[in-house]
C-alpha cells in the first residue's frame, strides 16, 4: 500500500450481507470482505488515509458488477485489482482467478497447479488470507473431498455464492 495515494471507502448491501471495501483513487480494489467477518478493516489499513467513497463515482463499477453478480448475469469481474502479498501468495491468488465461474477445485489442485503440489496447507491458507473476496473467488475451492470446507465468510455463505454460480455442494 501506498501512504502517498488516496484511498476510498464504502460499502456495499448485497443478498448475502453487507460488504466493506476499499478502492484506491484510480479505482483498484484492494479490499473486499463481508463487514460481520472480515474483522476490523481499518486495523489492516492503519497507516493509509481513507476517505468515504461516498457519491464521487469512484465505487460505481464495483457496485455495478456486485449487482450483476448476485443478480446471476457476471461470470467474471473487470474490475481491477490491487493486492500485495508474498511470491506464493500472489501465485495462489492467481490460480483462483482462473476457476471459472460455476467451478470448484480443491486446495491440493490449487497447490500443483502453482507447482507446490505438496504444500496444500500453505495454499489454503493463502486462500484463507485473500482480501479481496467473491472478485478473487477463494470461495470456489472446497475439499478433496468433494465437501465445501471453512470459508471466513461463513459456511452458508459459501454455499449460497457458489449456488449463484450454479454449483450446489
Amino acid at each position: 500500500m501506498c501512504k502517498d495515494i488516496n484511498y476510498y471507502s464504502g460499502t456495499y448491501k448485497s443478498p448475502a450481507g453487507i460488504i466493506d471495501f476499499i478502492l484506491t483513487e484510480q479505482g483498484s480494489v484492494v479490499y473486499l470482505g463481508f463487514k460481520d467477518c472480515a474483522g476490523d478493516w481499518n486495523r489492516l489499513f492503519r497507516n493509509i488515509k481513507i476517505l468515504p467513497a461516498g457519491e464521487n463515482g469512484k465505487a460505481d463499477l464495483l457496485k455495478k458488477e456486485l449487482d450483476e453478480y448476485f443478480a446471476g448475469r457476471r461470470k467474471s469481474f473487470s474490475i481491477p485489482v490491487s493486492v500485495a502479498g508474498t511470491d506464493f501468495q500472489m501465485a495462489v491468488w492467481n490460480a483462483l482467478k482462473e476457476i471459472p465461474c460455476g467451478r470448484v477445485e480443491s486446495y491440493g489442485s490449487i497447490a500443483h497447479r502453482i507447482g507446490h503440489p505438496r504444500a496444500c496447507r500453505a495454499a489454503g491458507t493463502a486462500v484463507g488470507s485473500n482480501r479481496v473476496s467473491i472478485i478473487i473467488p477463494c470461495h470456489r475451492v472446497i475439499k478433496a473431498s468433494g465437501k465445501i470446507g471453512s470459508y471466513g465468510g461463513g459456511v452458508e455463505r459459501k454455499r449460497y455464492l457458489l449456488s449463484i454460480e450454479g454449483v450446489n455442494i
